[in-house]
């Protein structure tokens, strides 16, 4: 995989200035990654998620019904809950059940989180069964939504090779391997894998799903300032690639597949 060095240079553009990072990475360094398979006992497939000082827990499991649209069709479904704890930031926040009602912000990153799960599974293969990815955030310091299809993921893979040890289901539904991770922009640089501070003063922020082939499920990019060219959202995805495939060799060492 090309260096972001030489992904700019193949552009023709120039190298901006370096800044320094706030936990003294380089620019196209990935936080320290850890997951740890099998955290919730009942589950049926689980882990959890450990990247920088952001910790998600992920957990799948099963029920034997679909949502309304599909039943009768022979067709699954996967879909996803997300949240963050009242103590997952720095000053503690209301949990959503005591205001009655689900924010904007945590609808919109479920639906993601489901979307980018469904791109990747045959729905066919699983029945007319639901799989539930329930994505919790224990503490926050930036890419919880793409820590939670990276960590969902897992989560849904362990549960998967459960289902077909017990043959409920008889074909792997699982097609592509899928994994997320943030890019932006701070003072003309491009940087990998977003925390907080970064994420909170960059001039464009982007977050990328991407398969195990390179596919690109899903991009969301935004110009919290200037607006950014299209040489450097191309710049953002190739720089967001290299990223997501190191995350992929994470989530593959987790699951002792090679």
């Amino acid at each position: 995989m090309a260096s972001i060095e030489e992904l700019l240079k193949n552009k023709g553009i120039s190298k901006p200035k370096v800044i320094r990072r706030f936990d003294q990475r380089k620019t196209d360094q990935i936080r320290d990654v850890r997951i740890t398979r099998g955290y919730c006992k009942h589950a049926l497939g689980s882990c959890l998620i450990e990247i920088g000082d952001t910790k998600v827990l992920c957990a799948a499991n099963m029920e034997n019904k679909v949502p309304p649209h599909l039943k009768n069709s022979g067709t699954g479904w996967i879909t996803a809950e997300y949240g963050m704890l009242p103590s997952s930031t720095n000053t503690r926040s209301m949990r959503e059940s005591s205001r009655g009602r689900q924010q904007g912000r945590t609808h919109e990153i479920q639906r993601l989180i489901g979307r980018s799960l469904r791109a990747a599974v045959s729905l066919e293969e699983v029945g007319e069964r639901t799989i539930w990815l329930d994505c919790d955030v224990l503490q926050a310091d930036g890419g919880t939504r793409t820590a939670s299809i990276t960590g969902a993921y897992v989560a849904l893979r362990e549960a998967v090779n459960n289902l077909l040890r017990q043959q409920i289901i008889a074909k792997d539904p699982i097609k592509e391997q899928v994994a997320a991770i943030s890019v932006g922009i701070i003072e003309d640089q491009l940087l990998l894998d977003l925390n907080y501070e970064e994420d909170s003063r960059a001039d464009v922020d982007m977050n990328v799903v991407m398969t195990g082939s390179g596919s690109i499920i899903e991009v969301q990019g935004t110009a919290e300032g200037e607006s950014f060219s299209k040489d450097q959202m191309i710049s953002l995805v190739n720089l967001a690639q290299i990223g997501i495939g190191q995350l992929m060799e994470i989530q593959n060492r987790s699951l002792n597949m090679r």
